[in-house]
């Protein structure tokens, strides 16, 4: 039986930082195991690229929820990343911390050294900002960060001046001190090609003698000597393996794949564990409770002007773009599609933000099933305006229904369950209706396609939301953070409550849902459950 210092569950967004910040001293002996396989596929690199691993099984669990009630019984996609690098190697790449008082709020609910003057360092030291970005910023970290406002599509200028007129601030960097208006995204690549923590943190540490990296190695068990965490069982070339932690067991498998793993290992509600004959390690109600998500709507408009839709549409726009790519790593190809947003708030009164907005200048309507054509858009000019409310009431779980390993756990994600949550779907879409009306964005408007002017009273809005909004895939909380055990899986130093030698340090340990994209927080999560991992060995 191997045995190692530590053992990392899961080399994604977190787990891709922890292996390489555990060896960086040469000290400890760490196993980093991952289900899926290696990031070397060119679709993984180059950053529009994520429209063809959107439905890829190879790289991505592509899982579905259950109906959910909220959105007309409708069953959701949720891909999460199955490869070195996790869902930052397939994901649309923007960057966003989150808002100070996200992070104060974690701290509030009785979690010390996670506010946001603790938790800011750790932002800097990942971060290798772009010129230009104010103090608060870091620079030279290993996740390069670019911004690429000046080979953005035109119309975003415009989406800005709609702002501008709406009386909307206009904010040069979503993540700087003034974080507040409408802007252009920043995005995590470097030199045109994408920045997955896998590219960004584990291809450097590789090298190292004191790490070992076993892909296409799915984790099925936990085993315990009493209360700790001793050894991870896992299956690779059809055979099963044992590794044995002489320090901590780290799962880093994300806000899905965590829970399941400490459920199928005896930890979590005993009334789901013990009707499929699995002995109870503990009683931990928290573990895939709690479980929280963004959920976004898109307004679609056919457009008077261009759009990137007759960029990428005809077969020598797609020429153009691929050799801009080719040549000198620019273009639509080294881009994300959601190019401009802001964080706003939707009415006054607000103590802060509340919606999170996103400008796409291209528009898909003719998607084939199991399709998400980048590189195909719709034939007409088009684009999306979409928004997602901030910080979500409504909580989901999710469960294992067998004791197979490979066998999905149901998710149920129970959206727009509170009556706060679907008022502020509703202050969504008439955001989004109120910057439509705008002089600048009137004038390059020939129709509104979704929802469609016949929807105009509240009843109307909320059937097409019903039937259209959808997660923007930033699940978290299901293993959260807290000091009560009965309703939180973790303490703040990130420890199982009522176990040893067994962290969680992905997504899953969010208190609340942070302000925006999570894959930025979940980095940040890393980088100081890295340090408290070290802090503990020297302790």
């Amino acid at each position: 039986m191997d045995e190692f210092d530590y053992i990392v569950v899961g080399a994604g967004s977190a787990g891709c930082v922890l292996a390489a910040r555990l060896t960086e001293t040469g000290r400890h002996r760490v196993l980093l195991l991952e289900a899926g396989g290696r990031d070397r596929h060119p679709w993984l690199q180059i950053p529009i690229g994520y429209g063809k691993s959107f439905y890829d099984p190879r790289v991505n669990w592509m899982y579905r929820t259950e109906p959910d009630p909220g959105l007309d019984g409708r069953r959701g996609y949720w891909p999460r990343g199955k490869v070195l690098g996790g869902s930052s190697a397939i994901n649309a790449m923007v960057f966003i911390r989150g808002q100070p008082a996200d992070f104060d709020d974690w701290a509030a609910l009785g979690n010390p050294g996670w506010g946001w003057r603790d938790v800011l360092p750790y932002f800097q030291r990942m971060e290798d900002a772009p010129d230009g970005t104010d103090e608060t910023r870091g620079r030279g970290g290993p996740l390069g960060i670019s911004d690429v406002s000046g080979s953005l599509h035109p119309l975003c200028q415009v989406f800005l001046r709609a702002g501008r007129e709406l009386g909307l601030p206009q904010t040069p960097d979503f993540n700087g001190a003034q974080g507040e208006g409408v802007g252009l995204y920043q995005i995590t690549t470097r030199g045109g090609r994408r920045m997955s923590t896998a590219r960004a943190y584990l291809h450097p540490a590789r090298r190292r003698a004191n790490l070992r990296v076993e892909t296409g190695a799915l984790a099925t068990a936990l085993r315990f000597d009493g209360r700790r965490a001793v050894a991870v069982e896992y299956r690779q070339d059809g055979a099963t393996r044992t590794a044995r932690a002489r320090g901590e067991i780290i799962l880093a498998a994300g806000s899905v794949n965590t829970p399941q793993l400490l459920q199928l290992s005896g930890v979590g509600p005993a009334e789901i564990l013990r009707p499929l004959g699995i002995d109870v390690v503990l009683d931990a109600p928290a573990v895939g409770r709690h479980l929280q998500d963004h959920v976004c709507i898109d307004h679609l408009y056919r457009a008077r002007v261009p759009t990137l839709n007759q960029e990428l549409g005809p077969w020598w726009g797609k020429l153009r773009a691929g050799l801009a790519y080719v040549l000198a790593r620019r273009g639509p190809l080294a881009l994300s599609v959601n190019q401009g947003g802001g964080f706003v708030r939707s009415r006054e009164g607000l103590a802060r933000p509340d919606m999170q907005l996103y400008f796409s200048p291209v528009s898909y309507t003719r998607s084939p099933p199991g399709k998400r054509p980048l590189m195909s858009p719709d034939r007409f000019p088009g684009f999306l305006t979409s928004a997602q409310p901030c910080r979500p009431t409504s909580r989901g779980r999710l469960q294992i229904v067998s004791r197979d390993p490979a066998a999905a756990p149901t998710i149920h994600p129970n959206s727009l369950a509170t009556d706060h949550d679907v008022e502020a779907m509703l202050a969504a879409t008439k955001l989004l209706r109120r910057l439509a009306a705008t002089p600048a964005l009137a004038a390059v408007i020939e129709s509104e396609i979704e929802p469609g002017v016949e929807a105009q009273d509240d009843a109307a809005l909320l059937d097409h939301i019903r039937k259209r909004a959808s997660t923007v895939f930033h699940p978290v909380g299901t293993c959260r953070m807290g000091p009560d055990p009965r309703a939180c899986a973790v303490d703040p130093a990130l420890m199982l409550h009522g176990l040893e030698g067994l962290r969680v340090i992905d997504a899953s340990i969010f208190p609340t849902l942070t302000s925006g994209n999570t894959n930025a927080p979940v980095v940040m999560v890393a980088e100081k459950g890295a340090d408290l991992v070290l802090q503990d060995a020297r302790g």
